[in-house]
């Protein structure tokens, strides 16, 4: 009786993958930005034949969300980020100032290991792909268990064309056999260069214990402030559409939102008025116990899910039309389930004095996650929405807008992305919309425009001895060099 190791085998796989992308982005780093960006063109314009299809293969893989929102998703990455990618400079020259005679080269950072969650497999999936290549990088998937099927097929369609395109055998990968262990391998492999880990919690410290350089794009209880100015109308209009574009499973959809207190009335009438239903204590306990396991994680089986199946999992009555549920709360802590992450239609509602408080419950509940990256306020009073930028621990602050749709750049001018950086808490090593520019480093080029001995640090003295027959340079004070003396002396000392 044979018995397979799937663990074994996929550590193996790993290696391989890594190895060969090496030689294979060796290869690539050589590639003019005009052959790149054939390259990404015929891949963006062949997976958007399948996106219909992929998105429902998704949905049904993966039970999560809506197949006809992932489509949109799908097509946003298919046909509006090329659009957005076509003329961005990523390699070779990407600046130059003649004034200055200085030069900005962009170098690719290597072997990228990608990371995604089954809750946007095929969106997330084509993004990656899309940005490695264009930036010149080899790039290999671990594709969630959950979304395995799909991600592949995905990939098998790109590595098709791409390669077809010109692109180098093993530098656009994935991993066959999933298992953590050979994740693990991918990551800690010392030919991967950097780990994007695009909403896998459970990996993170995985990713950091690895040694590279990490992009993040986390979880996080995003809030949403509606301000005594506000449009209450459309911004209500705004929460519910972003909140249930895909049932919720977009991390940086509302997770709560913070009222401020002359208005509350209004708000609430105009979000009953839009589908909210408003639980009760004992509903919003009830529902709670479904929505989240003993050990305080989501219940997978509640994710991405309609208001509706929702309630009828928890035994509540509500109303055929409704969309989203909304719990009333009044405090943030670790005790709360519903000051954490909910990815589906339903979100925590505070009702604050004012705008200041309102701006320190926000704080609360963005560091209650430690990963939150996206704020939105719906005001028209520009100082209020400079505070509120100002001072949270947040990687980017949407102002009057769908938080799902403007922190992709959908109904922004934000750069389009299915990553959003998470590092203002200390996770990750970027806050951006992860673009090309985020996967290069520049190199520096600076031509000489002053010799050394035009050089003058203080005003000029003449030529004195520093000690016996030592001449001191002109543009130095006496001073200067005797403190450079010993600064020398301490550095050979040491040196001893």
């Amino acid at each position: 009786m044979n018995i397979i190791d799937n663990d074994l085998l996929s550590i193996q796989e790993a290696r391989i993958l890594v190895e060969n992308a090496r030689e294979a982005q060796k290869k690539l780093a050589a590639f003019p930005q005009k052959k790149l960006d054939e390259i990404v063109e015929v891949m963006a314009e062949e997976i958007q034949q399948h996106a219909k299809e992929l998105a429902i293969m998704s949905s049904d893989e993966t039970d999560y969300g809506i197949w006809q929102d992932k489509y949109l998703k799908n097509l946003f990455v298919c046909e509006y980020l090329p659009k957005k990618l076509k003329g961005m400079t990523c390699v070779g020259i990407i600046s130059q100032d003649p004034h200055n005679k200085t030069m900005d080269i962009g170098v690719p950072i290597g072997v990228v290991i990608a990371l995604c969650p089954a809750t946007s497999p095929v969106s997330t999936t084509i993004y990656k792909t899309l940005i490695a290549i264009k930036s010149g990088n080899a790039i290999i998937f671990s594709p969630h268990p959950r979304a395995r099927k799909t991600v592949g097929k995905a990939l098998d369609i790109l590595i098709r064309t791409a390669e077809a395109a010109g692109l180098p055998e093993g530098a656009l990968s994935y991993l066959h056999t999933v298992t953590p262990s050979g994740t693990l391998e991918l990551m800690n492999h010392p030919d991967a260069s950097l780990i994007i880990n695009t909403g896998v919690p459970g990996l993170l410290r995985a990713a950091n214990n690895a040694g590279k350089p990490i992009i993040y794009g986390g979880n996080g209880n995003g809030p949403a402030f509606i301000e005594r100015t506000a449009d209450v109308k459309q911004a209500v209009r705004d929460i519910i559409a972003s909140k249930t574009f895909d049932n919720g499973v977009v991390s940086a959809a509302e997770h709560s939102v913070v009222v401020d207190s002359c208005i509350a009335a209004e708000v609430k009438r105009e979000f009953q008025a839009q589908g909210a239903y408003f639980m009760t204590p004992e509903e919003s306990e009830k529902l709670s116990t479904h929505l989240f396991q003993a050990n305080g994680c989501v219940d997978s089986e509640m994710v991405g899910k309609t208001a509706s199946q929702l309630a009828k999992r928890a035994g509540l009555t509500v109303p055929d039309r409704v969309k989203v549920l909304v719990s009333e709360q009044k405090y943030v802590s670790d005790e709360n389930p519903y000051t954490k992450e909910m990815l589906c239609p339903v979100f925590a509602y505070y009702i604050e004095d004012d705008w200041m408080n309102a701006c320190e419950k926000c704080i609360e509940l963005l560091i209650s996650e430690k990963d939150g990256h996206t704020l939105v306020i719906h005001s028209s009073d520009e100082e209020v929405i400079r505070q509120f930028a100002m001072k949270k621990p947040v990687g980017r602050v949407l102002v009057n807008t769908a938080a799902s749709f403007g922190s992709m750049g959908v109904t922004t001018n934000l750069f389009p992305a299915m990553t959003l950086g998470s590092g203002s808490a200390g996770v990750g090593i970027t806050t951006d919309n992860v673009s090309p520019l985020n996967l290069i480093y520049i190199r520096k080029v600076g031509y000489g425009v002053r010799k050394p001995e035009e050089m003058s640090f203080g005003t000029r003295v003449a030529e004195k001895p520093l000690s016996g027959n030592a001449a001191q340079p002109l543009g130095y004070k006496l001073e200067d060099l005797q403190m450079l003396q010993q600064i020398l002396k301490n550095v050979l000392q040491g040196n001893e």
